[in-house]
């Protein structure tokens, strides 16, 4: 049995729970179902696809529409987020999601000392809530998954994503605590990000997509993004290894998670073809490369998704 330990990261205090206060999110983005909008299938795919977001949530329903011919969502101005309760969690999931995050704060703080940025790493919040919450990027639903809002540096997370992750999309082996480590791969996804948005490369990158001159180049750009995120999750992995107690199970467990929300696995699955100029997260082998390039080096300069 795979277990990771987390007895050696306190909770961290960077999270904002908000999850006594569902349905709190005003206007922003919406789900439309059914009249010709995203059906509960395609829910289902934009909830895999758009966990690993960090570019802006409504992104991923367009390439959706693209991809499928359905209908679009809308997008409003978003209002002043609710606050919650700040500080670490006292359930069981709030607290392994804040042991993990503190175990991201740590290692990061670490390898900005030592790899020669430019600046102390500082922590990003993440905030914990049900169904629906406003973000810097708009409304964040439980269907769009995790992601990360550059505009208020925080990381949005429903923690019934990983029950679904697990329960519909087989994302990580069923074998009880076999998934630990698939969901902290998920939260140091998002944290890589944010470690893109601390290096500048985020805002380079969002800049690039904006004058892109096909929506396939601008996806390209976004396939790059995501696949140094699970990279930067492989450094956070490979500096963590020893007191996250990481197994060669845990590894594969992850490497499971990362096949199953690739692309083409996604894409096969729910439209029985591949369309690879509308990747805009990376495939299965390419995920799962990147995430093993950024484990087995632990160094950011391996992880230079634009130059490969």
């Amino acid at each position: 049995m795979n277990i990771v330990r987390l007895d050696d990261f306190r909770p961290s205090d960077n999270v904002e729970d908000r999850r006594g206060q569902e349905g709190s999110g005003g206007g922003g983005f919406r789900l439309p179902i059914g009249g010709g909008g995203i059906g509960i299938g395609g829910i289902a795919i934009v909830l895999l696809l758009s966990y690993v977001t960090g570019i802006s949530p409504t992104t991923l329903f367009g390439v959706y529409e693209s991809v499928t011919g359905g209908g679009g969502g809308q997008v409003s101005a978003p209002g002043p987020a609710p606050q919650g309760q700040a500080g670490a969690p006292h359930d069981a999931t709030g607290e392994t999601v804040a042991r993990v995050l503190r175990s991201t704060e740590e290692t990061w703080t670490e390898i900005f000392r030592q790899q020669g940025a430019k600046m102390a790493y500082r922590a990003p919040t993440l905030v914990l809530f049900r169904g629906q919450t406003r973000s810097g990027c708009g409304t964040a639903e439980a269907a769009m998954g995790p992601f990360y809002c550059p505009n208020d540096q925080k990381v949005y997370l429903d923690t019934a994503f990983f029950e679904e992750m697990r329960r519909r999309f087989n994302a990580c082996p069923p074998a009880e605590g076999a998934c630990a480590f698939s969901q902290a791969y998920v939260i140091a996804h998002e944290v890589g990000h944010h470690v893109q948005n601390m290096l500048g490369i985020l805002p380079k990158v969002h800049e690039a997509e904006q004058r892109a001159r096909s929506e396939s180049e601008a996806n390209a750009y976004s396939v790059r993004l995501e696949l140094q995120a699970d990279c930067l999750a492989g450094v956070w992995g490979a500096h963590s290894r020893d007191k996250l107690h990481l197994e060669q199970g845990d590894v594969a467990a992850a490497l499971q998670t990362a096949n199953a929300i690739g692309d083409d696995t996604l894409q096969r699955a729910t439209r029985g073809q591949v369309v690879p100029d509308s990747f805009t997260h990376g495939s299965s082998a390419q995920r799962q490369q990147w995430f093993t390039t950024g484990l087995q080096s632990g160094q950011i300069s391996a992880c230079d998704t634009f130059r490969r």
